[in-house]
């Protein structure tokens, strides 16, 4: 009783590490695009997606646990679902990307960090979700979070927030990057939504301009 009561603790720990170490990766690609000026290609930005995906499934299981009070298998199996999926598509996406950029001489989109590009990075953590995921599958219901019925602790309100906030931000940068158009370019250089907007000032004829003062 008390060793599964640990592993159900355990558990229900690693579900919040992993979240908050998903968003840690997607916060460190914005790091990338904000403060290295490297904007997201369509690509990178559907592995972003995939992988805030891949961090809902097992968010899921710690809402369900703590808010609705539930403990079952079910929960449990279609969280992880949830993250397998995700992490397939995220490695279709990646590995892609990766192809796209594997021939000799091709210096690839973006800087390299540590030696390797962002979508090979990304290709990585999708690996290592898969295989997390499986495992913990594996394991059955020995890691089945027990039930945790009540107002949700501090840890999981701050998990909530982050990969709230992170989702919320990855939206209205997809949105900037993007503008009002609904496809983006293979190598996007500007922030659309604000070329557009600068566009509309530069239309709008200035008050102090008298040929528009004396058209109206």
């Amino acid at each position: 009783m008390t060793s599964s009561m640990n592993w159900q603790r355990l558990s229900f720990v690693l579900l919040h590490v992993w979240v908050l170490g998903v968003c840690v990766v997607v916060i460190g690609a914005f790091l990338v695009q904000f403060v290295g000026r490297e904007l997201p290609c369509p690509l990178c930005i559907l592995q972003r997606m995939a992988m805030l995906l891949a961090a809902m499934g097992p968010m899921l299981i710690i809402r369900r646990t703590t808010i609705a009070g539930s403990d079952s298998t079910a929960d449990f199996s279609t969280g992880f679902g949830m993250s397998i999926l995700a992490s397939v598509l995220g490695l279709a996406i990646s590995g892609r990307q990766t192809l796209l950029h594997i021939l000799p001489g091709d210096p690839g989109y973006g800087d390299a960090v540590f030696g390797l590009h962002l979508y090979t990075w990304a290709f990585i953590v999708f690996i290592v979700i898969l295989l997390v995921s499986g495992l913990t599958l594996v394991m059955g219901s020995m890691m089945v979070v027990g039930n945790r019925p009540g107002r949700p602790g501090a840890w999981t309100r701050i998990t909530s927030w982050v990969l709230g906030l992170v989702i919320a931000a990855n939206a209205i940068s997809v949105f900037v990057e993007s503008g009002t158009d609904w496809f983006l370019p293979d190598n996007p250089t500007d922030y659309r939504l604000i070329e557009e907007f600068r566009e509309f000032l530069k239309s709008r004829p200035s008050v102090a301009d008298p040929s528009a003062q004396k058209a109206n």
